[in-house]
């Protein structure tokens, strides 16, 4: 391979002075269209790509922003086999890099030093996916630098916040069975913490149930991890303890697959014995059987919004703390059986009709 084309060879090509060469590549407008056309030339004939991190020590700009995103456990693997990440990250690059921007993703655990890496990679921003523990977010200030908070309940003024009314989704799922006729529901939840989208979501289940005069049961709740298996084992469980649940709200549509699957193991046909209600709206709620009734959220558009105020923080457009909140709905698939309608058939039948 030949030596890499440096910006001094740019400049004797094009018969001009280093500093030349690096305003046009910079964009500066008072330099002739003649010396730019000739730079621009030449940086074609050699192939010379700007080196970014020679350019960053120079102009203290890296172009490249952090995202955070959980792990499985703290130093284990990054949550990608759920596709809410996937579709997250998706997003955050793809807009982050239309506005010449790179990202850097990584897990972070809870007592792991993330400040020295914003200053080893220089990075200019951070977007932080998830919950963490208070500590990490007052070390991370430290670094002085736009952080986006998307899914948090993080109220410091010093981060922009991108979230949903997980509360209200919690509510909508629950409601929605509850309409149809179910009384004995369940919900499968993460591990329950204090202001997190867990315990968020579990309270607007629990704000349907006494909206309609429905006892909350604690031995209706199921917390596990969420991916597949932990889904699947909580399944086991519900069909173990024999309690009359006839229907389940699941944290994530992931879950909600899991205990899909798992109740067809076990003979629990879904919806006819048992009604599920997923959140997010991933691919997979359209594909599996049957099809799965879920709470809608626009995963990507949160990826785009995320971006769209670091940015404009980096730059210095922002006036002051964002916070942002989308909207969600519910979406009515086959994995919901409609207890009343069955009930209405029956008196139909009963009166002759």
């Amino acid at each position: 391979m030949g030596r890499r084309m440096t910006i001094k060879d740019v400049a004797k090509e094009a018969n001009v002075s280093v500093a030349t060469v690096s305003y046009v590549l910079n964009g500066k407008d008072n330099i002739s269209a003649d010396t730019q056309l000739r730079v621009r030339k030449a940086v074609q004939k050699l192939g010379y790509v700007t080196n970014l991190s020679a350019r960053s020590m120079t102009t203290n700009e890296s172009r490249l922003i952090g995202v955070i995103i959980p792990q499985t456990e703290p130093g284990q693997r990054l949550l990608f086999h759920n596709a809410f990440y996937s579709e997250m990250v998706g997003s955050i690059e793809f807009h982050a890099r239309n506005q010449g921007y790179h990202i850097l993703i990584t897990g972070a655990n809870a007592d792991e030093d993330y400040l020295t890496l914003v200053k080893q990679r220089n990075l200019e921003g951070i977007i932080i996916v998830g919950i963490y523990p208070d500590a990490f977010y007052t070390e991370l200030k430290k670094a002085q630098i736009p952080i986006v908070l998307v899914d948090s309940y993080c109220q410091d003024f010093y981060f922009h916040n991108v979230q949903i009314n997980d509360r209200y989704g919690g509510y909508l799922a629950t409601k929605h069975l509850l309409e149809c006729g179910h009384r004995e529901i369940a919900m499968v939840v993460s591990t329950l913490r204090s202001g997190g989208v867990s315990d968020a979501r579990f309270n607007g289940y629990k704000d349907a149930l006494e909206e309609y005069g429905v006892p909350f049961r604690k031995e209706y709740v199921f917390e596990a991890n969420v991916d597949f298996e932990s889904a699947k084992e909580q399944a086991r469980r519900i069909v173990s303890s024999r309690h009359p649940i006839t229907a389940v709200f699941a944290f994530a549509d992931l879950m909600a697959v899991g205990l899909m699957k798992e109740f067809s193991n076990l003979g629990v046909r879904v919806p006819d014995d048992m009604s599920i209600v997923g959140f997010d709206d991933l691919d997979l709620s359209r594909l599996c059987i049957p099809s799965l009734t879920t709470i809608h959220q626009d995963i990507q558009e949160k990826g785009a919004k995320a971006v769209e105020i670091l940015l404009s923080d980096i730059k210095g457009k922002s006036q002051g703390k964002q916070e942002v909140v989308l909207p969600i709905s519910l979406v009515r698939r086959d994995s919901v059986k409609n207890l009343l309608e069955k009930q209405t058939h029956e008196k139909e039948g009963k009166r002759g009709i």
